[in-house]
């Protein structure tokens, strides 16, 4: 039945396009923003999904932060433990040739007394970020923040690394060197060997726990770059599939506007009855 006062055919027409119109808001909103799920009216399951997803990320950024500091103070420490390893090397080189009695013991003392004073300076100077793992005064070693853990529940702990001083300023006895004779000299064959296995542990010690350290830096970020790939996969746009359904609902747009056209003629078509 045909109406002057109700065109039902535009009604349809109408509602059909603000239908299109809508949908193409909403896709080029996705282009220009390059999010399908931009907010959780879009999808609040996904959208929930993928702040916890983001808050992870923020927490392991914080966890990967703690871990190259922590790396960098190792880092300082087992340059500096390395580096005495070799002067008491070279000092050992000395007390072996004070042993002999036709050797000048007075300057063999005095080298002997700089290379003691450069390990002193080394053990002062190895500090990052005010912690000294080859000094303990004050500062027993280090703790690392390594990881977030998130359980079945959502609970989430925090895991740590912790790093202890080696304490060369205390383990290392350097006084117990003597070269003042050959006596002397040979007395402290074995202090010498003391403390170049102390040192030696030290420095091992300290390569470990660079090595798990930076290990874990590795992994933490693998992680991150794995929650990020996830989080694009739950809310980016697929730019090839939106460009697609952005033309299609152009060309629907267009066809949607000449029907309601058509549509908007039919009153006139009535009054053609009454000519």
């Amino acid at each position: 039945m045909s109406s002057i006062l109700t065109n039902a055919s535009a009604l349809v027409a109408l509602q059909t396009l603000k239908s299109i119109s809508g949908g193409l808001e909403k896709t080029q909103n996705m282009i220009s923003t390059g999010l399908e799920i931009g907010s959780a009216k879009d999808n609040s399951a996904i959208w929930g999904i993928s702040k916890v997803m983001e808050s992870d990320v923020a927490g392991f950024k914080a966890v990967s932060d703690s871990l190259s500091l922590g790396e960098s103070t190792v880092a300082v420490a087992l340059a500096g433990s390395e580096q005495i390893v070799d002067i008491l090397n070279e000092m050992k080189e000395k007390v072996v040739a004070a042993t002999g009695g036709n050797v000048d013991h007075t300057k063999i003392t005095a080298d002997v007394d700089e290379l003691k004073a450069q390990i002193t300076s080394i053990i002062q100077a190895s500090q990052f970020n005010g912690s000294n793992l080859l000094n303990s005064a004050g500062n027993a070693g280090i703790t690392v923040l390594s990881s977030l853990d998130r359980d079945a529940s959502g609970s989430v702990t925090a895991a740590s690394i912790t790093v202890a001083s080696v304490d060369f300023e205390a383990n290392l006895d350097l006084t117990t060197v003597d070269v003042s004779s050959a006596t002397a000299a040979d007395g402290s064959l074995d202090d010498i060997e003391a403390l170049i296995q102390a040192a030696v542990d030290g420095t091992a010690a300290l390569g470990a726990s660079a090595s798990r350290i930076e290990d874990q830096n590795e992994f933490v970020t693998k992680v991150m770059d794995a929650m990020k790939v996830g989080i694009s996969a739950l809310v980016d746009t697929d730019m090839e599939e939106a460009s697609a359904k952005l033309q299609a609902l152009q060309t629907q747009q267009q066809l949607g506007i000449q029907a309601l056209s058509i549509a908007n003629q039919a009153p006139q078509t009535i009054l053609s009855l009454f000519q």
